[in-house]
């Protein structure tokens, strides 16, 4: 790795977490040249063939081809660091230092620790890395942990969402409506990418039960609900006027609390 200009390259599907990253690089290693900001492991792949940057800044999910599965075509040629959500993929292997990771949201201490490390580093990658990345890939293969936050765009600007702040979330055609209450107390609303189905399977069953088909809510924000006609309800929430709809489907869910 070149000292005096090291060159980088993200990877990442959420655009603003991309360019997030690469503004919090340019300040805790001004030297560090990116030169790729991709969307899945295959565009990461690719660009690493054309441009072989040093380092490759590797979000663990991605659509597609995984950023273990990219790892895995690049990593005797480049130092790896795996961005995660989830703090389970920090695994003692990291830890040791064999392979680098930073948890969303990546905090600047931590990234400076990063930094220091890859400063000192000469080789890519470890002697065991594939049994690295093949411990890695099981874990991905598990069940994931529950989520802590969301990040959606509201306006210009990427919001962190604490999944303990969220009213409930609606399918809205290939995205979802997260509503929470802002730190003013008022009620807010962004969309993200991620479909409701998706989302559901990542959230705590115990505090996130599915209503309708396309209404998630977070039974903390129930004020009471009311039963309708024909096997229907309607859930009114503690800091929001809305309603929600409970189908017959799902009036069950409150059965059984």
């Amino acid at each position: 790795m070149s000292v005096s200009h090291p060159t980088a390259l993200i990877a990442d599907d959420e655009p603003l977490l991309r360019d997030a990253l690469a503004g919090q690089l340019r300040q805790a290693w001004p030297e560090l040249d990116i030169v790729a900001s991709v969307r899945n492991g295959r565009e990461a792949v690719a660009q690493f063939e054309a441009l072989r940057p040093d380092i490759c800044f590797l979000d663990v999910h991605m659509p597609g081809m995984s950023g273990v599965e990219a790892a895995a075509r690049i990593a005797r040629r480049a130092h790896i660091v795996f961005i995660t959500a989830h703090d389970q993929y920090a695994v003692q292997a990291f830890a040791q230092g064999a392979l680098d990771y930073l948890v969303k949201p990546v905090e600047p201490e931590r990234l400076l620790d990063t930094v220091a490390r890859l400063r000192e580093r000469r080789q890519p990658a470890s002697p065991d890395i594939e049994t690295l990345l093949a411990r890695l890939a099981g874990q991905l293969r598990a069940p994931a942990p529950a989520l802590n936050w969301l990040t959606a765009q509201v306006g210009a600007a990427l919001r962190l969402i604490p999944v303990e702040e969220i009213d409930y979330l609606r399918s809205d055609s290939k995205y979802t409506a997260v509503a929470w209450c802002g730190d003013d107390g008022q009620p807010a609303e962004a969309l993200v990418r991620t479909p409701l189905k998706e989302l559901l399977a990542q959230l705590d069953p115990a505090q996130f039960v599915q209503v309708h088909r396309a209404v998630v809510v977070n039974l903390r924000a129930i004020r009471h609900v009311l039963r309708g006609e024909n096997e229907t309800a309607t859930i009114h929430l503690r800091r929001r006027a809305e309603t929600l709809p409970v189908s017959r489907n799902y009036l069950h869910v409150f059965r059984q609390l």
